[in-house]
């Protein structure tokens, strides 16, 4: 039941726990490779991740994908993952740095008999270095990154981001990673260890506030809801809510200007160029807000927009389904789960008109497909009965 057909040809181990691993996985999932998640039974396992296996982040997190439990404290369960990798594509793993290699599962170990093997390592600060050994948390990557030192309102502390953005984004960019191997491994033969951390994954995020201090040697600092280089771009108040408004240009500042009934700004010695308008940031805003408070939001975003001035509402999670253009691009997908019926749960952002990618299959329960994986390695019935009677599955 491929999600797709565009990876369908491939097949993925997904040896992750949480978020970052799984989130990599779901990508590839979502495009249509052959995904197994492989957990600990059920006589092993910890407090459940993601709200427990029947919330719904889970739901989400885990969807696309097959489910088999082997106990890797076991030699049989070690031997039965390496007969599983071997017939793959592609390792993902997230465990600390040292674990792979004391259970025998590194890259160099399995590329021995699988040499065409993509084997990807997702950690929170890298594979090695002072950092490495250190267990990775989402937050942690926020704040070491200077994310949170940009993030918030000045005077009020580093503030996080409301998202598990350092995980989900060293997901991405790890599926990103294995899509490359692979399309390389087309020249080559040959697979590859790809790896990359929470860390990396948010100093790279950081993007143009690096390059202010790597270029310009200027610090980055809290903006709040206003841009910090394009002024005015951020959330104003109109009479009904708050709203985004995003003026660049010199242009689309006389746009603004007039629109707002404020033409004078344009020759305005305070305000009619960037750097005046950055001097006088908090004076322009508080003009803006008391021109803005004459109508509701409904209003302005009609005007701004009609007159090419790049505006916007700001919308609770409610508010975005609320939305036309999120029901016309057709982001929420449904499934049908045997264990919890109809579900909607938000679908791929990028679309391929030949080979689109859907929710082919609800998240699975434990183990659910264990025995099908298993047979589908050349394991009969009467080894089943032993393996599950030993504890292996």
């Amino acid at each position: 039941m491929p999600a797709s057909a565009a990876l369908a040809r491939f097949r993925v181990i997904d040896l992750t726990q949480v978020r970052a691993g799984p989130t990599a996985c779901r990508q590839l999932a979502d495009w249509g490779a052959d995904v197994i998640q492989v957990q600990m039974p059920d006589h092993m396992r910890g407090d459940d991740t993601l709200g427990g296996q029947d919330g719904s982040d889970y739901q989400y997190t885990h969807r696309n994908k097959r489910s088999i439990t082997l106990n890797l404290k076991e030699h049989e369960g070690i031997e039965i993952l390496k007969k599983l990798i071997d017939k793959a594509d592609v390792v993902v793993e997230n465990f600390r740095p040292d674990v792979k290699f004391r259970l025998g599962i590194d890259y160099e170990t399995l590329s021995k008999t699988n040499p065409r093997l993509v084997y990807a390592s997702i950690s929170g600060f890298g594979q090695d270095g002072p950092l490495a050994q250190r267990p990775g948390f989402d937050q942690i990557a926020q704040g070491i990154s200077g994310l949170m030192s940009v993030t918030g309102t000045p005077g009020e502390g580093p503030m996080r981001v409301g998202i598990p953005i350092a995980d989900l984004c060293a997901g991405i960019f790890a599926a990103q990673g294995i899509l490359v191997a692979l399309l390389e491994r087309e020249a080559s033969g040959k697979g590859q260890w790809v790896h990359t951390s929470l860390l990396e994954s948010m100093v790279y995020m950081m993007d143009f506030q690096t390059s202010r201090w790597l270029i310009d040697q200027d610090i980055p600092t809290q903006a709040g809801n206003y841009h910090p280089t394009s002024i005015p771009t951020g959330v104003y108040k109109a009479k009904d809510g708050y709203m985004n408004i995003a003026v660049f240009g010199s242009k689309i500042w006389e746009r603004f200007c007039d629109i707002l009934g404020a033409p004078e700004w344009v020759t305005d010695e305070r305000y009619k160029d960037k750097q005046g308008r950055s001097v006088n940031r908090d004076s322009i805003n508080a003009e803006i807000n008391r021109r803005l408070a004459a109508h509701d939001r409904a209003y302005w975003v009609e005007k701004f927009n009609a007159g090419g001035v790049a505006c916007g509402l700001i919308n609770d999670v409610k508010g975005v389904f609320e939305e036309p253009q999120i029901a016309h691009l057709g982001m929420v997908k449904e499934v049908v789960s045997k264990h919890h019926g109809l579900q909607r749960m938000v679908g791929q952002p990028v679309q391929l008109e030949r080979t689109p990618s859907t929710i082919a299959r609800s998240a699975p329960k434990r183990g659910e497909h264990s025995e099908e994986i298993l047979k589908e390695l050349g394991i009969d019935t009467s080894e089943l009965a032993v393996l599950k009677t030993k504890g292996v599955y």
